[in-house]
This record gives C-alpha cells, structure tokens and sequence, in this order.
C-alpha cells in the first residue's frame, strides 16, 4: 500500500520525533517537507505536491537547494540566506523570504524552518514550512507588486513580517517608488484585506480642509456646509487608513491626529459626540522626518507613534535588476483597443542604464510616451527620451531683454532710444544700500543677465535661492527671470 505522503524511507531517520512528524504532515493544509541535516528532501505532504511538485521533476531523496533554486550549492554559497544554517547555528527556527521555482515559474516564497532534536539534542532533521506570497509577484505581472532583485526582497521581506499585526506601519522612499502600491499590500496581507483601504493624500490638504476631511464635518460646523459628512476615519471603519505623503500634515493638526491614533478617537468638526476609529494605520513620505523634527516641523511624538515598524522602499536605481520586470509587466497592462507591444535589447539596456530620479513613475510615463513612436509595434531605443541633454529646468536661460526708456534729450544728444539697465532688487532691511556700490551700470547689471547666468546649473541656483531674503517677485527680478520661469525652477528642484 502506497503511503498517503511520499517518503524517502531509505533515508529517514529512526527518531521518533521524526517519525511523528511525517504522519502529522498529511494533516497540514500548509505545504511542508522534511529535510535531513545535509540538505535532502526526506518527505513532503500532499500540500506540497500541489503547489510545489511536478512529475517531471521528481524531488524525493534530492538536495532542497536545487529543487526550489536550480542552485548547484547551498543557498549562503549562492549568496542568499539559507534559513537552515541559520537554524543549525542557533538551534532555533528561523524564517526568510525567497523566490522558489514552481511549476508556474518564479514565485515569491516564505520559507520557516525549525530543527527536530533526537534524544541527546543533535539535530536529526528540519522540518520546513513554505508559504505563497500573493502580495508581489517575481514574474510580469499585470497588476500589484513586482520584483525580485535583493533590494526588492527586504522590503517585501518586512511587509511580510509586519502585515499580520496591528503595528502602525512608515513607509520611506522616495517619490515615485511605489508607496500607495506597498500600503494596499500590508492592507491585502493583513487580517483587514476584506474592509475597506481608505487613502488620505496630506500633501494637498489645507488645515481647516485636513480636519474636515480625516474627521468629517456636522451639517452647520461652516459655511456651505448643508449635510453631516462622512470623515475619511469613519469610512475607514475595519480597514486601513493611509496616510500619504505624512510629513506634509499641519502642524497644528498633527496633535489631533496624534490624540486619534493613541485614543482611537476624535470629533466631527462642529460636533460634540466623541467617535470611536477602528483601523490599521500605514502612512508614507518622502520627507526626512528625523530633519523635520530637529526643525520644529514634525511632532516627535507623532513620529515615535507611526514609526513603530518603519520600511525602507528602495528607488529604482537600487534595483536596476527589476527594470525589465517592471517593463514587461507595464507592457502586459495593454489599453483597451491597443494592441500587445514588445522591446527591442538596445532600448532595454538604455532603460537600464539610466538612472531614474523620478523612480517607477518615470518610467511608466517613459514608456507611455515610447507607446506613440511604436507604430510597428515594437518600442526602440530612438523612441527613448535622450537622457544625456539638459532638462528643460537646466538649460540656460535666454538672456533678459534691457528695458526700453525714452531719456530727455541733452543739447547735441542724438534722439534714439535709450537703453536702460535691468531693474535691481530694492535694497533689503538690514542691509547697507551701498554694500553693492560701484558704479550705477556695474551695480545693476550684476542682477540681471549675469545673475540668471550665474545659477544655470541647480546647485547654483540652489544656493543663491537660499542666500536671497525677500519676496518672490524680487527674487524672480534678482535672478533675471519672470516669475514663473522661476517657480518652475523651484519646483524642479524640489525648493518650492
């Protein structure tokens, strides 16, 4: 009669304890095996055989690393961290995310191992339990998560890790790196994945507007305020609540959120009638809240409470390995009524090369843009922005046109027009008028074109940004550009 789970009882321990645990295997609805100390599959339940088995490859009695991996040697020789070596030097369990071969291809696996003690406490085998994770995939995907470059893994490794508890979670990053994608994967992995996944974007929310929006509003609390409204809190009743972009909350609201998260409770603007929250808080921002704090412009304790499980997203520069995952995947999302595109190898290795400051972001709007020139179907590295020429933000600016007066006529003057210098900035409170002196046309002429030409490149005009006191009009006059040349500058530069 055929065992009810294949076994490599050749090579199975005579240990009790190993014993017991191969007949409690059939009973696990989880995919586990057992190993023996020098990697081999000894057994493996009938979970395990669905998910992970294939007839083609059999993997009774073979070395665990080469069936999950394809690996020729453990998976620490390989570079990678082997949760056995691991189990075998504490001689405790141990637990880590891998991406495992499957019948379907690549796959993001959990692998927790622990050892199996014999009567005199050597260990006699590993009994190792592995589980799908479904929140990021290693393959082109059409939606969600992709990656598997190392960078990648940690902080999917963590997302993991956390995802089950309570634990209010920070994502860091930069922008563009996927943090709303990451914040509904903690919410999809969490015991909340059936409520809902409310997002609250804090960078584009004035205070009183923050206010009426997280905690909703009493019809009457203001003018034009007809109905009771629903806050954003209550509508995140059983799920998540995230906040995006945290670091540009108020100040002033930032003890009212401050008092939601540790009370779980809060007033609808104009109301009397304390509410009760119930949700997972995950928040993220792109902003060096440590900075802030020192600054006085983040409430340390607002930050030590959302800080509980910090992760770091890496950018796309850090995982250059993904670069044509996350290509195919943009790929596959065809539109509606257009049809299924490819690349060509030069126009990947250009997207490889470079170095990606505005993260995924940019390079879905890259290849949305390279989606117009591949008429044939097939996007080349000539449908490419070319990466190596100025930005526009970057490129000299044209120099500013003098200002034409008409001067009174001296006797003997020819009746032209005269050509009057730039206008200066006016001089600065505490400033002496005359610490610029020289020469009125020398003076002046230092703030117009050669200014503009002076802060061309962005760590100068960062600089003369910084050392500037006065309103932006005069600003925009010193550095001899029209104002809104210079708020586009600003904005570029990450300064506005």
């Amino acid at each position: 009669m055929h065992p009810i789970i294949p076994i490599a009882a050749e090579n199975l321990p005579n240990v009790p304890q190993v014993q017991a645990l191969v007949s409690f295997l059939q009973h696990e609805a989880q995919p586990m095996i057992v190993l023996d100390p020098d990697y081999n599959i000894l057994a493996a339940n009938i979970a395990y055989q669905r998910q992970f088995g294939s007839v083609d490859a059999p993997y009774l009695g073979q070395k665990c690393y080469r069936i999950s991996h394809h690996y020729d040697v453990p998976c620490d020789q390989a570079g990678e961290h082997c949760p056995m070596r691991q189990a075998r030097l504490s001689r405790g369990p141990d637990r880590v995310l891998h991406i495992h071969h499957t019948p379907r291809g690549p796959e993001h696996v959990e692998v927790e191992l622990r050892p199996i003690l014999d009567a005199h406490g050597e260990i006699a085998a590993y009994v190792e339990r592995l589980t799908l994770v479904r929140s990021a995939s290693a393959r082109p995907s059409g939606a969600g998560l992709v990656g598997r470059s190392a960078a990648f893994n940690a902080a999917l490794a963590a997302l993991q890790r956390v995802a089950p508890s309570m634990l209010p979670v920070l994502l860091l990053g930069e922008s563009g790196t996927g943090k709303e994608l990451f914040a509904r994967a903690v919410h999809e992995a969490s015991d909340r994945a059936s409520g809902p996944f409310v997002v609250v974007d804090c960078s584009g929310l004035t205070e009183t507007l923050f206010e009426s929006e997280l905690f909703g509003h009493e019809k009457g609390a203001f003018t034009g305020a007809t109905a009771r409204k629903q806050g954003l809190v209550e509508t995140a009743q059983g799920g998540t609540l995230f906040l995006d972009e945290i670091g540009d909350v108020p100040l002033a609201m930032q003890v009212k959120l401050l008092r939601l998260i540790e009370s779980g409770t809060y007033r609808r603007v104009g109301g009397i009638d304390t509410q009760h929250a119930n949700f997972r808080l995950v928040a993220a921002t792109h902003k060096p809240l440590r900075q802030m704090m020192a600054q006085g412009l983040f409430r340390p304790d607002l930050y030590y409470r959302i800080s509980a499980f910090p992760i770091r997203l890496p950018a796309l520069r850090e995982r250059r390995d993904d670069i044509p995952l996350l290509v195919h995947s943009f790929l596959q999302r065809a539109v509606p009524g257009q049809k299924r595109l490819t690349i060509e190898p030069d126009a990947l290795e250009a997207l490889q090369r470079h170095d990606w400051p505005g993260n995924i972001r940019e390079l879905r709007n890259v290849l949305e843009r390279a989606r117009l020139f591949a008429d044939d179907g097939k996007i080349r590295a000539a449908h490419l922005p070319h990466w190596d020429e100025p930005a526009l933000a970057e490129m000299p600016m044209m120099p500013m046109m003098p200002v034409m007066t008409t001067a009174p006529l001296a006797a003997g003057t020819p009746a032209v027009p005269a050509l009057a210098p730039p206008v200066a900035a006016p001089a600065q409170a505490g400033h002496d008028a005359g610490a610029h002196a020289g020469p009125d046309t020398g003076a002046h002429a230092a703030v117009g074109p050669a200014a503009g030409r002076a802060v061309d490149d962005a760590a100068g005009f960062a600089r003369a940004v910084a050392a500037f006191r006065g309103t932006r009009a005069e600003l925009a006059a010193h550095l001899g550009m029209s104002e809104r040349t210079l708020y586009r500058r600003l904005k570029a530069q990450g300064l506005a």
